[in-house]
């Protein structure tokens, strides 16, 4: 299936959301709770799957929700469609602060592995699926990068990442980064996670006990906040009231 060709629009500067313009009949796919607004003529429904596989039966899309029930996403894709005459925007945004990262997915393969909180919104066509590390034992200890989300398919997808975003071409060469600031790679590269090397830089470095390891030809996405890093800060500075913090 072709992905629906739309236009895009990004709007703000630290805090961004990107605006989609549609023709009449054409739908873009986004998670739930990620619209901030859209025009009257625009219809949204929450649909088991992404709509990718218009011959997908019902166990195919059980099975697909299933594993993003077990990843922690919600079972359902919001699907919004423009049903009258003429351009209807409709707006989304990701719940913490940061960038949209737009992707024609034509120009880079079709593929892209993205975190699993980075994903935002995609032209209806895009198949969106989850990917398990297959190091299991790096995965369950790792933190972020166990459980990924794998985008195929041949028109826009949109990505949200926190704080400034840096795009890396790899020609062949290796980057080791912070398993939280990966956002995103296209086809052709390999990825693992790895135990940080020796004692005292593993419990005294500040740096975590795992590292992404990323190699080979194509782009790599990393951002410089990651909302895990910057909750951990909050935390750690939120007022405590009888040894407690307030929110408890």
């Amino acid at each position: 299936m072709r992905c629906h060709e739309i236009d895009y629009k990004i709007i703000g500067q630290s805090m961004q959301m990107v605006e989609v313009e549609l023709d009449q009949g054409e739908t873009v796919i986004a998670e739930a709770g990620a619209m901030n607004y859209l025009e009257d003529g625009i219809n949204f429904e929450a649909k088991m799957g992404d709509g990718s596989d218009v011959n997908q039966g019902f166990m195919g899309k059980l099975f697909s929700a299933g594993k993003r029930m077990i990843s922690g996403e919600s079972l359902f894709m919001t699907h919004f469609t423009n049903e009258v005459h003429g351009k209807k925007r409709v707006a989304f945004a990701a719940p913490f602060p940061g960038s949209i990262v737009p992707v024609n997915m034509a120009e880079i393969g079709g593929e892209i592995t993205c975190q699993k909180d980075s994903f935002l919104c995609a032209a209806l066509g895009t198949k969106v699926d989850i990917a398990f590390n297959r190091k299991l034992g790096s995965g369950f200890f790792g933190g972020e990068g166990f459980i990924l989300q794998h985008l195929e398919g041949d028109g826009m997808a949109f990505m949200h990442a926190g704080g400034t975003v840096i795009e890396k071409e790899l020609n062949g060469e290796t980057l080791r980064l912070d398993t939280g600031c990966l956002v995103a790679f296209s086809s052709g590269i390999e990825y693992s996670i790895e135990m940080t090397k020796g004692l005292r830089s593993m419990f005294f470095g500040g740096e975590g006990l795992f590292m992404a390891t990323l190699s080979g030809h194509g782009k790599v996405w990393i951002q410089s906040l990651p909302f895990s890093r910057l909750a951990d800060r909050i935390l750690e500075h939120a007022p405590q009231l009888n040894g407690r913090s307030q929110g408890e």
